[in-house]
């Protein structure tokens, strides 16, 4: 049996999507950007899908902006914000457990002469407010905190930190990664108070090679990418039409089916935390695992088994053809820094899995999934 238990590095494709996307490459092959019958289906094609994506944060379509993926969008959200602000002030918070697209370009602008703050979290994973609000300053021009931990599956509190910058009257604009959140947990812009909302679309049974940033009305961005007047003069380039297509369409059916789709999987994780704690000895779920409790996607479930190695426990589980990961796919199999700043011991850590999952896994799945993490617990422990 073959197990996919790695959705949040990326999810399959979509029938729907593969469907529209071979559509618009077969039948609206014109630039977006041409004026002529070839090019007008196109761009309509294109606002289309705009459309989608909007309706799913419950913002204007003129507020999107379409991008390469979620990497782009959160450097252009950093690094553009930042320079329409450096005037403002030099401070910048975010949290020490951000993907790794959002800390990189934040250490650019350290190493530039940034102040930043890195703020912890709290055992269980969250961001606290109280340490958010302590850490706001009147020269405090931009915050990034993600709004679902790609690790954990922990959910912070945006509207809260949002309420705090509005009740200090401070001007600081405010970022959310919400990859790992959109079609997965309820949310709009509105909710969020955020001023930038970064999304994509392979973590959501869309293509790779989209993702889209919401730009607050009154918000400013220096350009990432030019060379072009294509989305409204804030990104060159010619647009990746079906990529941005398929991007719509899996949103689109995302939304309708989300309140089925998170109780099934809520259902699914709940069950996979009962029967490994009755199942396999010593196994530790890692910060909140209630797959039903508001604070955190029931899409993610991280677990550990201290005493053994999590690339020894992935590699057994890859050779019964199961997938599962030690930390973000970014990390490259690297040690979680999300771990790490949770302050959780180096043997929690060192036997770390993330299991993640999507609308396509089944019951017969998660129980060969405990079944074969059972047998490679005694399997292993014998042979150590």
């Amino acid at each position: 049996m073959k197990v996919y238990f790695d959705n949040a590095a990326s999810t399959k494709v979509r029938d729907e999507a593969i469907d529209v996307m071979v559509r618009v490459m077969r039948d609206n092959y014109g630039n977006p950007s041409s004026m002529h019958d070839i090019g007008r289906p196109a761009r309509t094609e294109l606002e289309s899908a705009r459309k989608k994506v909007a309706d799913a944060i419950d913002v204007n379509p003129e507020n999107i902006y379409f991008t390469s993926g979620g990497t782009e969008a959160n450097n252009w959200a950093i690094l553009g914000a930042v320079d329409k602000l450096k005037h403002k002030g030099r401070h910048i918070i975010t949290s020490a457990i951000e993907h790794s697209a959002v800390l990189d370009p934040v250490k650019t602008l350290e190493n530039d002469g940034f102040e930043v703050t890195y703020l912890p979290p709290d055992p269980a994973g969250f961001i606290s407010v109280e340490s958010f609000s302590s850490a706001l300053r009147d020269d405090t021009v931009f915050a990034s905190i993600m709004l679902v931990n790609n690790e954990t599956g922990i959910i912070n509190p945006l509207g809260d930190y949002s309420a705090e910058i509005k009740q200090r009257g401070l001007s600081t604009v405010l970022h959310t990664d919400a990859i790992q959140g959109l079609c997965k947990i309820p949310f709009t812009a509105k909710s969020t108070g955020a001023d930038l909302i970064t999304v994509s679309s392979h973590k959501l049974h869309g293509p790779k090679g989209a993702g889209a940033l919401y730009v607050k009305e009154d918000v400013k961005l220096t350009p990432l990418i030019l060379g072009g007047s294509q989305e409204n003069k804030y990104r060159g380039g010619t647009e990746p039409l079906p990529a941005a297509v398929g991007f719509g369409e899996a949103v689109r059916i995302g939304c309708l089916e989300f309140e089925a789709t998170a109780s099934s999987v809520g259902t699914l994780k709940n069950y996979i935390i009962q029967s490994l704690k009755e199942q396999v000895p010593g196994v530790v779920f890692i910060g909140v695992c209630d797959a039903m409790s508001s604070p955190v996607s029931p899409f993610l479930l991280p677990i550990s088994l201290p005493g053994y190695k999590s690339e020894v426990l992935m590699n057994y589980l890859d050779g019964e053809g199961i997938c599962v990961s030690k930390s973000a796919a970014c990390k490259k199999g690297a040690r979680s820094r999300t771990l790490e700043a949770m302050g959780l011991n180096n043997d929690v850590i060192d036997g770390a899995l993330r299991v993640s999952f999507s609308r396509y896994n089944t019951k017969e799945e998660a129980e060969y999934f405990i079944k074969t993490l059972k047998n490679a617990t005694e399997t292993l422990l014998k042979a150590m």
